[in-house]
């Protein structure tokens, strides 16, 4: 930690996400706007000298005829991201960030999921990058749903889904990074939890047509289990979330085609099936 301490750093501040206390600071004040941008959701400034980690982010560029720095970014002492490109860099220590976000934060339980609102209930899509959870929440929410995250289902105690409202991003054929959509087109959600009607785990398949299995509350508990962040670090209460989160919730696993009709099924099997209200409980 000495040698990055002594790189030369000109700017910093601290911040606080689900109970997490961070710090960042720069060698460079002017990418401080880009760096604020791509904070965890939620995140709000604090006076903290003290903060649980420290990210540290060196911009380099050119130092002299015909050599050019790299931009690095580190978490404490360990080096996240080496590169001649700045974007890429940014876009290293934002992923980073969510990523210990999730596995720390206090009294939350992070899911690799997919989450939208259908008549005052989550539709959870669990699954790992690449696995197509953003365009089938796309799909959904053009179909009427209510964006609630395309990228972590946060659970509280008692199993109910909060909102993660970062933009949407979709994948496009060329371009390195996820496109950030606009928020009239992410249908922004409202700050407040949901009881979670249906779990839907999902796996395209060029032309399948959707004809799920209905899985056994064992078996919807473990594929949560299975895309939970912090499921080694916090076993117990990660176990407990999702258990009441599942309590009374049909869990249904398959392969879709084509994310449109996949949506358009999963709205109307959870019209057909919801979770019975005397089961949401009171606001924690």
């Amino acid at each position: 930690m000495q040698g990055i301490d002594r790189l030369g750093w000109a700017a910093g501040f601290s911040f606080e996400s689900y109970g997490l206390r961070l710090g960042v600071r720069v060698n460079d004040p002017s990418v401080l706007p880009r760096i604020v941008e791509r904070l965890p959701p939620g995140w709000k400034p604090t006076r903290s000298s003290n903060p649980r980690e420290i990210y540290s982010v060196f911009v380099g560029g050119a130092a002299r005829a015909g050599v050019k720095r790299f931009h690095l970014v580190y978490q404490g002492p360990t080096r996240v991201s080496r590169t001649h490109d700045l974007d890429e860099a940014i876009e290293a220590l934002e992923s980073d960030l969510r990523l210990y976000v999730a596995m720390w934060a206090n009294r939350r339980v992070f899911v690799h999921a997919g989450v939208v609102e259908w008549q005052g209930q989550a539709i959870v899509l669990p699954g790992p990058s690449y696995s197509g959870k953003s365009t089938l929440v796309d799909a959904l929410v053009r179909a009427g749903a209510r964006y609630y995250s395309d990228e972590y289902a946060v659970l509280d105690p008692r199993g109910r889904v909060h909102p993660y409202p970062a933009p949407l991003s979709l994948r496009v054929p060329g371009v390195a990074w996820p496109v950030r959509q606009s928020s009239s087109r992410s249908n922004s959600a409202p700050a407040k939890p949901l009881p979670v009607g249906l779990v839907a785990v999902s796996h395209y398949r060029p032309r399948a047509c959707w004809r799920p299995q209905t899985l056994t509350p064992g078996q919807g508990i473990l594929a949560m289990l299975a895309n939970t962040v912090p499921a080694r670090l916090k076993p117990k209460d990660s176990l407990v979330a999702i258990e009441r989160a599942l309590s009374h919730t049909r869990a249904l696993k398959g392969f879709r085609g084509e994310a449109d009709e996949a949506a358009d099924r999963l709205l109307r099997a959870l019209d057909a099936h919801p979770r019975p209200r005397a089961n949401e409980g009171a606001s924690a």
